[in-house]
């Protein structure tokens, strides 16, 4: 029997009702269930403790999956931030809506003279989300619901921030994807005015998420909470730094902390404790919001999505954590840069319950639309499909998942496309076209390359995967006629002899009990209400 998207609201909203009625019946219930969508900014798969960080520490992070559901193979659509916001957004693959880098990122000879020395001219890509889409919050605006937007934007300018694609309200989106300024008041951003000296940001954003839902309780909503956490620069309060480098201290500190990677050092532990810091305040803003839930008796009627947008940051940026046992990290090809943390908290289904089946960010859209009984969008989330059947413990048809990344990480990645079919990974490098292709069912780390023991699969794969890219119209890096070998290797010789050995002494800096960071940013407390 086909599955009809409105019986889920209606079997949403008896579950919703029978829990009401049996263990809060003070709680008011609406037919329209809310919707709470949290993202984190260059949050990696192992960066809470629900996904097998021993060091960071993420209660309310982890009470949303084992209240919800937890996507193993969850990920994001590109192993940078604008991208998968966009995908997100749209419910379209990077290679087809076509913001394939973050924006503001060089091109062409621009990128030739940034000083890193590649053999490749990373091609143009498009620098807002297109106005022509029927986007995410509008379809959910469709629905009947007020939409509210705080946070990290990243993918337009003025003329095409979050008000522009169907919230009603923004709270600090706009161009750029740093948090400009810092994370302590005051900051630099013209859509959230600076609160009182020392105040946290994501507890701000949190704030404001909490006083919209306020507000609207008696609606239906949709309330997008975009952290600009954990994203550089990473900065804390003392107390977090000390609480931190005292647990890096108790389990053990390494005596190294990176290996090097193709063109940059990648970071090995989890033991930086400015940058664990940063993750609790996260979280602390997370059971913010969530216990304001609890409160208003909305808990049982609120649907949460939790995500990344791309892996954590090993390389490249703060170099502030590890994915392992993922390889790679942030701008990377490997499953560090693009699988995440994904989790849905639907009441009455999931329970804590593991979904191995590879799921992306642009199922979100759809997804969420099933959830809520509004009708499909086939046409404009074409690249996503409703997880509703997953959810419910059923099945979806197996289908490919491709990454198309023709650019260079700030972080050491490098210009590739993916795809995934089942537990297979095939990787294609535009260098020099070789491919790899990895089990990951078998060997998760992408240690084993098993392309040369399986020409067919890789012959049909890669073909797959320019049929498609083709198909939504791709670009592709050219070769940048100015490269020698000799320059690009006396660049990784720098890397190598300077640049490594310094963030070795950084990583031990941070954990020397007579740190100082020699400014007062972890001066500046958490105020509260």
């Amino acid at each position: 029997m086909k599955f009809q998207p409105t019986s889920v609201a209606s079997l949403l909203f008896i579950a919703i009702t029978l829990l009401s009625c049996q263990q809060k019946p003070e709680k008011t219930v609406k037919k329209k269930p809310n919707v709470l969508f949290i993202l984190v900014d260059d949050y990696g798969y192992t960066d809470c403790g629900v996904m097998g960080s021993k060091y960071y520490e993420t209660p309310n992070v982890d009470r949303i999956a084992h209240e919800g559901m937890i996507f193993t193979d969850g990920y994001a659509t590109c192993q940078v931030c604008s991208p998968s916001r966009a995908s997100i957004m749209s419910g379209k693959f990077p290679a087809r809506h076509g913001i394939t880098d973050w924006i503001g990122a060089p091109t062409g000879e621009a990128w030739s003279k940034t000083g890193r020395a590649t053999q490749l001219l990373p091609p143009k890509y498009v620098h807002f989300l297109p106005h022509e889409y029927t986007t995410f919050p509008e379809a959910m605006k469709e629905a009947g619901y007020k939409t509210f937007f705080a946070g990290k934007w990243h993918i337009g300018e003025k003329g095409s921030w979050p008000e522009d694609h169907g919230f009603d309200i923004n709270k600090g989106g706009w161009d750029v994807g740093s948090p400009k300024g810092g994370y302590f008041s005051p900051w630099e951003n013209p859509n959230l005015p600076s609160g009182p000296d020392g105040e946290n940001l994501s507890m701000r954003l949190a704030k404001e998420t909490v006083n919209f839902i306020k507000e609207n309780k008696d609606t239906a909503f949709f309330a997008y909470l975009s952290f600009y956490a954990v994203h550089g620069p990473i900065q804390t309060t003392q107390e977090k730094w000390a609480k931190f480098r005292e647990k890096a201290e108790k389990m053990g500190i390494a005596e190294t902390g990176f290996e090097m990677g193709h063109f940059l050092p990648i970071r090995q532990t989890q033991d930086n404790p400015v940058y664990a810091g940063l993750v609790e305040a996260m979280d602390d803003a997370v059971g913010f919001v969530l216990n304001a839930l609890d409160e208003m008796g909305l808990d049982e009627n609120t649907i949460i999505c939790f995500t990344g947008d791309n892996g954590g940051v090993a390389a490249g940026d703060a170099f502030a954590t590890s994915n392992k046992p993922l390889r790679g990290g942030k701008g990377y090809q490997f499953e560090g840069g693009i699988r995440e943390p994904y989790f849905i908290k639907v009441p009455g289904m999931g329970n804590g319950q593991k979904c191995s089946t590879p799921v992306t960010g642009t199922d979100f859209y759809p997804t969420i639309l099933d959830l809520v009984g509004a009708d499909l969008n086939p046409k404009e989330h074409n690249d996503g499909v409703s997880l509703v059947p997953l959810l419910k413990g059923e099945t979806i048809a197996q289908r490919p998942l491709i990454w198309h990344y023709p650019h260079y990480g700030n972080q050491g990645g490098e210009p590739s496309s993916v795809i995934r079919e089942g537990d297979w990974k095939l990787i294609h490098y535009y260098e020099d076209g070789h491919e790899e292709l990895y089990n990951l069912q078998k060997d998760l780390e992408e240690t084993t390359d098993l392309a040369s023991a399986n020409t067919e699969r890789v012959q049909q794969m890669s073909t797959k995967l320019f049929s498609m890219l083709d198909e939504m119209g791709a670009r592709y890096p050219e070769k940048d006629p100015t490269w020698t070998a000799e320059r690009e290797k006396a660049h990784l010789k720098n890397v190598i002899e300077k640049r490594w050995p310094a963030l070795e002494k950084q990583r031990l800096d941070f954990l020397s009990k007579d740190f100082n960071p020699g400014n007062n940013w972890w001066g500046s407390m958490v105020v509260e209400d």
